[in-house]
This record gives C-alpha cells, structure tokens and sequence, in this order.
C-alpha cells in the first residue's frame, strides 16, 4: 500500500530562525517510536537526526535521505542485532552528543536521549513515549524475559544506577509532553515532573470500514514479545475455540505457538496492504498487553472494528468501554474469554468507530506539537 501524502506544516514564523535538532534512542528497528520520528522529520525537514546507534542497511530506504548523525557506540561489534548487551553504555553515548549551536532540541525518548546534554540558551522538549520501561518496572520487566535469579541480582546495582542516572537527566528537560495519561503518570512518579498530553500520530487515513459483513476471526497485529502479553490471547481463543489469527514475528513466537490449538494462526509478518484488509474485515481486534500507547487499536478503529483490550495503559485513552470496544479488567484468560462473551452481546457502528480514531491522526498531532512548542518558545525567548 502507497503511503498516503501528509500535509508538511509550515513552520510559524517565531521558529523561522531557530536551529532545530531532534535525538533519538536508537535506529535499529521499527516500532511505534520511529512512527513519531518519522513525523518529527516531516515537521522539520531540515533538523538532524541525532541518536546512539544507526543501522542503515536495516532501516527503511527513505531514512537515507536524512541527516543522521550516531554516536561511537555505533561501532561496536553485533550491537544493531543485540544492542541490549550494551544497555550501560547508553547514557555515556547519549552524554557524548553535542547539540551546542541548535537553539530547540526535541528529544524522542523511551531510553535515554531526555539525558542529551544541553545549555541554559537552548530550549529542550522531550516527547516522552515513556520513562525507561526496563528500569522503572524491572521486576515485571525481568520475570516475562525469563532472566535467571542469579542474573536479575547481579543487574540490580546497574539498575540502581541507571534509575538515579535517569531521574538526574530528566532535571535537564524544559518541558515533557506525554504520549498518555499512563505516561503522564509515571512521568509524575518517577521524575515528579508536570507534563501535557499530546497523543502520538497515527496514520488513520489508511483505514476505512468495509461495505461487507466481518468475518469470522479475530485479529492481533504485534511484535511477538512476551511484554505484549499475545499469550494470553492464544491460551483464551484456544479454550474458546474460536479463529484468531495473529500477525508479525519476535522471539515469542515459538513458544506461542506451541500454546496455540488449532484455531489460533500465525501468519508472520504481513504487508500494510494485507494487515489493512485483515483489519477491516475481523469480527475483532485483541489487545491484550499494558501499552504505554498502543497504535494499533486506533487503526482498527480506523478500519471500523472494534477493539477486546486490557483495562490498562495506553488503551483507557483510545477505547470506549460499550462504544468502541471492551475492555476487561485482569489480564487473565478468564477476564479475556468474558470480554470476548460480552462483545457478542452488543452492537458497533462502523462509521463512528472511524470517526472516533481520527482524533489521533498524523495532521492532529503536528498541529497540536506545534502549538505546544510555539507557546515554549516564546515564553523561553521572553525570560532570555
């Protein structure tokens, strides 16, 4: 499927002169964070991109044409495959990016990049996708990673560290903008920090709701990783016995598949064209796991399916219990396999649940972003 034109902003004129640079995590795969960042370069084309680690030949074409600029961590050996071996380096690789001559520094972070060191004549938005999951929730982190005992006790000094490390880097953040109310909280909790709430673009207009009846299957879209909680769909549809296929690939997969009963498919990964059809056409969408967001909802909303999601994170923002979808309240088979029960009790209107998921498109977001840095900007300029 082409990718639909979006609409490039003009920049207002109070950030006409200023220098803009962007910093990233990390380019190595593709995930909901590189969708922001792909928008951040619409929105200031001739930024650079500043980050730790780029893997060019893994990355999509198009980022070749942008100015991007890693650290030395980028040389380390089997780092773009395995970078979490490297998990102490980063804040020292992040600490070595030099951003002195920019004016406006919009860090994209779910890592490490809000600790980029910048000086009191430069302004610092940090997008925040969410404070380091794996440090802040290291325990839940750890035990559906299946890291040993020994292991999870010889990390927590570096754990320890790395949260001091972290809330210090959070001090040097003008203003954090939240991707939700769940990062919104733990941007409170962790870095007792204010924060506004702009929800992260999603490309709605590639979706619409089909003039045909949905099928008889439902539908997971997600990497397959244990955080993303895919099991418990597996397990659920499988006592159900009803059709659940489940689209994209990760280490997961595996084990999965060796829960799954013969209603459950794996298709792997899947073309945006064929993952637009699935999601237009499924009785469903299940979303089991507690995301810091969630993309992937809204798009089947966008396609006029409504959505099975866990009471939690990113999902209280995207879905309406009894409007646009259910929701249930433990992540346990049991509290799933209700939901499911109660979806076939009501009715969802196609064109609303569209009309629903257009509130968080990519045209929304860039004017909402914007608006916010103007207002920082110009109240930065006015204490100069």
């Amino acid at each position: 499927m082409d990718r639909p034109l979006s609409v490039v902003p003009t920049i207002p004129r109070q950030l006409q002169q200023a220098k803009i640079a962007l910093v990233h995590d990390w380019l190595n795969q593709l995930g909901g964070a590189e969708l922001v960042l792909e928008t951040l370069v619409e929105m200031f084309p001739g930024a650079p991109i500043f980050t730790t680690i780029y893997w060019r030949a893994g990355m999509p074409e198009r980022y070749r044409s942008w100015d991007i600029r890693p650290t030395w961590l980028d040389g380390a050996p089997g780092i773009y495959r395995h970078h979490q071996i490297y998990l102490p380096l980063y804040p020292l690789a992040v600490h070595s990016i030099d951003v002195r001559g920019y004016d406006l520094v919009i860090s994209n972070k779910s890592g490490f990049c809000h600790g980029v060191r910048t000086r009191y004549d430069q302004l610092h938005i940090d997008y925040c996708l969410t404070p380091t999951r794996y440090v802040w929730d290291y325990e839940a982190y750890v035990s559906r990673e299946e890291i040993s005992a020994v292991a999870r006790v010889a990390l927590r000094p570096l754990i320890w560290w790395l949260r001091n490390w972290d809330r210090r880097a959070a001090e040097g953040v003008d203003h954090f903008v939240a991707i939700s109310r769940e990062v919104q909280q733990r941007i409170a909790r962790y870095y007792a920090r204010d924060s506004v709430i702009i929800y992260p673009p999603v490309h709605t207009e590639r979706y619409y709701p089909s003039d045909t009846p949905p099928g008889d299957y439902y539908l997971i879209v997600s990497r397959l990783v244990p955080y993303k909680r895919i099991d418990l769909a597996v397990r659920a549809f499988t006592r159900l016995r009803r059709r659940l296929i489940v689209v994209g690939d990760g280490r997961d997969r595996a084990r999965l598949q060796r829960l799954a009963g013969p209603t459950i498919q794996f298709t792997g990964r899947l073309s945006e064209g064929e993952v637009a059809h699935l999601l237009a056409h499924c009785r469903a969408f299940v979303f089991p796991g507690c995301e810091d967001f969630g993309i992937a909802p809204v798009e089947a909303q966008a396609a006029g399916r409504p959505v099975i999601a866990y009471a939690g994170g990113g999902a209280l923002d995207t879905v309406i219990d009894g409007e646009t979808g259910v929701l249930f309240p433990e992540q346990t088979v049991e509290s799933l396999t209700e939901a499911v029960h109660r979806l076939d009790t009501m009715q969802f209107d196609p064109v609303h649940l569209h009309r629903h998921a257009q509130r968080f498109g990519v045209e929304r977001f860039k004017q909402e972003l914007l608006a916010f840095i103007v207002q920082c900007w110009e109240q930065f300029r006015a204490q100069a």
